[in-house]
């Protein structure tokens, strides 16, 4: 596995969504799914459907990336497989993937001792959730639903179909109700989630492998216990504010390998596709619970370094739970080459 998860593209111009809606059930309540973005098979795409999540998404035309390749999750078809929602009772979460020939697929490969990894985010980042659904005989995903507040989240399904290569797609999904916009909070070195501080150290640049560390404390004390978790002693995900283009990433090292050390500190070689403001997601697991940390960065020309300069920490979601009234906790924490 590489240990440096790579990000290239050029810009996806969401200022409109683009798609057509899939037909699914009830999650939280009504929803719709649209199919955003550009689609590389051609499906999907029709009627000018557009969501009250893209108001607002700045920052996204100025990012300046290699033409021809696109960052994960941008996109809902890649590579003859495409992301689709399918009915589900109210209170679930149910989607397939479909494959090159248009079935269902029902082959896929354990990536860190799950074969699929749902991650779920507001597209104004304040909620996240990352959950491992179940396979139906069928080739349906199903879960309890991650969603929460009213507003446009995007779901990432992240696999390995069986002999293939690693895939991240994405779909939005609209949870009806009266919409909050919240602003993404300030960039900082530190963030405390249920009594842990978890502080960040690195530079990122764009287009740079760059070492990120986070360090692991409870009560000003390091935490040099931190258990094994899917494989790792931490996972990382990134979100780009605007398009949240989808970085995720596992740590250097792994639990048994006779030099990684149980915590305090956690390294992910990393490179950020642009410049720009990035939520990071941080899951850990410590005496038996998993939590997550979050934290605000700019990379690149928005300052490069991870804080303010008083280097107050953020406050984290309690319990594990995600920022936002989002219900409930998932499970999250996986990493892929």
């Amino acid at each position: 596995m590489n240990t440096a998860t790579k990000l290239s593209g050029f810009v996806l111009g969401l200022t409109a969504v683009f798609g057509t809606a899939y037909g699914v059930g009830q999650l939280t309540g009504p929803v719709a799914v649209v199919a955003a973005g550009h689609d590389s098979e051609g499906a999907g795409h029709g009627g000018d459907a557009r969501d009250e999540g893209d108001a607002g998404h700045e920052g996204v035309a100025g990012h300046e990336e290699g033409a021809g390749h696109l960052p994960g999750g941008l996109l809902v078809s890649d590579r003859g497989y495409t992301l689709v929602p399918v009915d589900a009772p109210p209170g679930e979460f149910a989607f397939r993937i479909t494959g090159p020939d248009g079935r269902p697929v029902t082959g896929y490969d354990v990536t860190h001792d799950e074969r699929m990894h749902l991650i779920v985010a507001r597209r104004d980042l304040s909620g996240f959730r990352h959950v491992h659904p179940e396979l139906a005989g069928d080739g349906t995903w199903r879960i309890a639903s991650p969603l929460g507040s009213p507003g446009v989240w995007r779901a990432f399904a992240d696999f390995t179909p069986s002999g293939g290569d690693p895939l991240t797609l994405g779909v939005d999904v609209t949870v009806p109700g009266a919409l909050t916009e919240r602003p993404l909070p300030a960039p900082a070195s530190s963030a405390t989630v249920d009594g842990y501080t978890v502080a960040l150290t690195g530079a990122p640049q764009p287009g740079r492998t760059t070492t990120l560390t986070l360090t692991v404390s409870r009560d000003g004390t390091p935490v040099t216990d931190l258990d094994p978790y899917l494989g790792a002693y931490g996972h990382l995900v990134a979100l780009r504010r605007g398009d949240l283009a989808y970085l995720h990433v596992h740590p250097e090292g792994s639990p048994g390998d006779g030099r990684t050390a149980p915590g305090p500190q956690v390294s992910f070689a990393t490179e950020f596709p642009s410049a720009g403001a990035y939520r990071l997601y941080l899951d850990f697991r410590h005496r038996g619970v998993v939590r997550t940390a979050e934290l605000t960065v700019h990379v690149g020309d928005q300052g490069g370094t991870t804080g303010p300069a008083d280097g107050r920490p953020t406050t984290g979601p309690a319990d594990g739970h995600p920022t936002g009234p989002a219900d409930g906790h998932g499970t999250p924490g996986h990493g892929h080459d």
